[in-house]
């Protein structure tokens, strides 16, 4: 809490450094202390009477409510905007009347969020669950400052420049890399393992819910000598001196942690000239540096989504005293506690032990077979090899990821916007037009032409405009892309549990986690072995949780084929209950064996046949290998109505199998000429 307390009132000081990122377990408060920091921020001069908050010494020309004239402003207090997760575009960055614009040549614009939190701060709950046409407006309007809204011809344009906050809880999923690029600083935060402190939570808790005002009360002298602290850093500021040693410390910093681009030494730059400010100095030491790395740096060092954000503080300190510094606060920071008065040096986060370090071993020969794994002949656990199978073996360490072939749901979906099936979306290219449903916010022009043409003369039209009631406006029909929930039921038992099989399996499948990252699916994962199955992971947002769960799924035992896909329906069944608009796609990672529980490879028939009843859209990975292949795993596909895909034919350089798309469930399904002839055999 020491590191958001103290990344937050940096961005107090200076805005410029360009917001916090605050990652963390539920139940940690962030959002109690973002929400606090807008009573700490400086009052804003306004014009009076502006909706877009123009600033009285810097007039903005372009502003919808402008020109104004020069005079004095009125001041009010900072504002802190609320992006809602499930807010619409015209929500965020307003909307204009088109019949109003059309008939009239008026632009009436109704100011959206973007322009209410102009000079103020805008603040996002669980900004990783954000929709991604909301993150594209919100990334322009960062990165420029600027909102355009265009419709139809119709062009507005007004400032929007504000702090941008976000917090998320990882296990929720991650965010896009060009958005989590935009936020200076990021911060983790976990609950305190202290029992004094976790009392003196309590206790504060209920005191508020006591008495609010009292509590209040009780902290006003401290929040009113916050904000004087704050008052007093920003006027220092522009004193503060970024000497060539730090600047060359920052460089060498953002150039030795391999950041992507430059702007991960402008923020550095900035939150090091603000931590001197905040500490009541002139200039920047090497402790100024060394803290805004561990703020700045490490949500920008990840190299995949899987990769935690992290920092090697040895590696820091050993690069800031190659270039002119200790790193440990003893050269010339007069401060060594840190300017909130803590003495952990703040930021970051511990360095990222315990991982296994990869083998030197021969490639393997199968895709996605882990380094070290070797097939050991006969596969451990299999029933014909050991009764129930030999018990359970330990966790097969997945192999390489490589690069998926592309899965789709058939037809036309109405689902989350994403990047995996066809779906009618906000976004997207045009289709057709149809009458709008509800407030206008797509209009098709030549469509609303065609539909007021006719009634001209009956309307009494002698000018040159056009006469359009609101019978005459159409909206465009629009289609993109829509994410969906890919659901993984994965063969566990001991037929799959050789290391050399099992390995390649799960690389592959972490390959199709990777794709579900980018695509912006939610995932679940569902293992069967030994007498059952169990959802190793409900769906979630988390492709992260999906792969750390797949890392340790044990494996041995029987085969109970249909026990697996019958626990997945249930999954799917109650996942079309929560969110009706979300179509699944169950991806079945299996050799096609039954073999657990009575008449296994009938009742595993049935349970396919349910599926495919459901109108479930399926792809069957194929794990057999070997010489000798019984094709079990294209009947399993046949039942379901989806394709079998082999292990090499699910890499996106594949020469053969090339699987572009799902046909729809109960129709013909492509197979490739290798299965038909194995099923003809």
């Amino acid at each position: 809490m020491d590191d958001l307390r103290l990344a937050l009132l940096l961005n107090a000081v200076s805005p410029a450094v360009g917001g916090v990122l605050v990652r963390g377990e539920k139940g940690t408060a962030k959002s109690t202390a973002v929400r606090a920091l807008a009573a700490l921020m400086p009052p804003v001069e306004t014009v009076p009477g502006c909706r877009f908050s123009c600033d009285p010494r810097r007039l903005d020309p372009a502003c919808p409510d402008g020109p104004h004239e020069a005079g004095p402003g009125e001041s009010r207090p900072a504002r802190m905007v609320e992006l809602p997760v499930g807010a619409s575009e015209d929500r965020l960055v307003g909307s204009l009347d088109i019949e109003r614009a059309l008939a009239e040549g008026v632009k009436a614009f109704e100011p959206g969020l973007l322009a209410q939190a102009h000079r103020g701060v805008l603040y996002v709950d669980e900004v990783n669950l954000l929709q991604d046409f909301l993150i594209d407006s919100l990334l322009d309007a960062a990165a420029m400052g600027v909102v355009h809204i265009e419709r139809e011809g119709v062009s507005v344009r007004h400032s929007s420049r504000f702090l941008l906050v976000g917090t998320m809880n990882p296990e929720e999923g991650e965010l896009r890399p060009q958005l989590l690029d935009r936020f200076g600083l990021t911060v983790e935060v976990a609950a305190s393992r202290e029992t004094g402190e976790r009392m003196e939570v309590v206790r504060r808790r209920l005191a508020y819910e006591e008495d609010p005002a009292a509590f209040a009360a009780r902290w006003a002298g401290e929040e009113s000598g916050l904000r004087e602290r704050i008052a007093a850093a920003r006027a220092l500021l522009p004193k503060v001196r970024l000497g060539d040693t730090a600047l060359r410390q920052i460089a060498a910093t953002c150039a030795a942690f391999e950041v992507d681009g430059m702007r991960a030494d402008i923020v550095m730059a900035r939150t090091a000239t603000a931590l001197a400010a905040w500490a009541g100095r002139t200039d920047v030491t090497a402790e100024d540096v060394r803290r805004a790395a561990l703020l700045a740096l490490p949500h920008r060092r990840r190299r995949n989504p899987f990769d935690a954000p992290g920092l090697d503080e040895e590696k820091l300190d050993e690069t800031l005293r190659q270039n002119g510094g200790t790193g440990d606060g003893t050269d010339d920071d007069p401060d060594p506690d840190g300017p909130d008065g803590g003495g952990d040096g703040g930021g970051g986060q511990p360095p990222q032990d315990g991982s296994p370090e990869p083998a030197d071993t021969p490639e393997p020969s199968l895709p996605g077979q882990s380094r070290g794994e070797e097939d050991t002949g006969p596969e451990q656990g299999d029933e014909r090899s050991g009764g129930q199978g030999g018990g359970e073996q330990a966790p097969a360490r997945a192999g390489e990821p490589f690069r998926a072939r592309s899965l789709h749901v058939p037809g036309v979906g109405e689902g989350t916007a994403g990047r995996r099936s066809r779906a009618r979306t906000a976004q997207g290219r045009t289709t057709g037009a149809r009458r709008p449903r509800g407030a206008l916010s797509r209009l098709h022009l030549a469509a609303t032409v065609r539909a007021a043409a006719p009634h001209q003369r009956a309307r009494g039209r002698s000018g040159p405009g056009l006469l359009v009631r609101r019978e005459d406006l159409r909206e465009a029909v629009r289609e993109g892309r829509e994410s969906n929930l890919v659901l993984f039921v994965v063969d566990a038992s001991g037929s799959m549990a050789a290391r050399r099989r099992m390995g390649a399996v799960k690389g592959a499948v972490l390959s199709l986690l990777l794709d579900a990252y980018q695509r912006r699916d939610k995932v679940g994962l569902v293992s069967f072995r030994g007498s059952g199955a169990e959802v190793a992971l409900p769906p979630t947002s988390s492709v992260e949780a999906a792969a750390a769960r797949l890392e340790s799924l044990p494996t041995g035992g029987r085969t109970p084929l249909a026990a697996g896909l019958l626990r997945a329906r249930d999954v799917l069944r109650t996942e079309r209950l929560r969110d009706p608009s979300r179509r699944p796609l169950l991806v079945a990672v299996t050799d096609g064996r039954a073999t657990g529980g009575p008449q296994p490879v009938v009742r595993a028939r049935q349970a396919a046949r349910l599926l495919a009843a459901d109108g479930t859209a399926s792809v069957v990975v194929d794990c057999e290998s070997g010489p000798v292949r019984l094709g079990l795993a294209g009947d399993l596909a046949a039942g379901l109505g989806g394709p079998a895909v082999t292990l090499e034919e699910l890499r996106a350089d594949a020469v053969t199998g090339l699987v572009r798309s799902l046909q729809a469930p109960g129709r013909t399904h492509r197979i490739t000429r290798e299965n038909t002839d194995r099923r003809a055999a």
